[in-house]
């Protein structure tokens, strides 16, 4: 491998470890998608993630909001309204997240079909 090589494949491991620090791990992907489709304030995002704790949505929602996937809007209201919107940068990573799904769909069937 020539040094050209080996630093372009440092260069894609570090786009890599910057994709999945931003939208990797087993909640974040699952939050803007359930933004996406509606879901803009916190109780109902928690009932459209299953499983998801009070504190780790609370945390991966202001991590997203400082990565700039989400906005978060206090409406001046009695009851506080609090809504979260995904941003059109947000909209950049469906491929990826077609892509994942599409690869966690296929990954699936060959366990099955294994036995595993």
């Amino acid at each position: 491998m020539t040094e050209e090589v080996a630093l372009q494949i440092k260069e894609l491991i570090l786009h890599v470890q910057d994709t999945l620090y931003v939208i990797g791990g087993k909640w974040r992907l699952p939050i803007i998608i359930a933004i996406k489709h509606g879901n803009h304030r916190f109780k109902d995002i928690k009932d459209f993630v299953p499983k998801i704790t009070n504190r780790v949505l609370s945390a991966e929602l202001k991590t997203l909001e400082a990565n700039k996937l989400i906005t978060r809007k206090v409406h001046d209201s009695s009851p506080i309204l609090v809504e979260y919107r995904i941003t059109e940068y947000a909209l950049s990573v469906k491929e990826v997240a077609n892509a994942m799904g599409n690869w966690g769909l296929n990954h699936r069937k060959k366990l099955r079909e294994k036995g595993c």
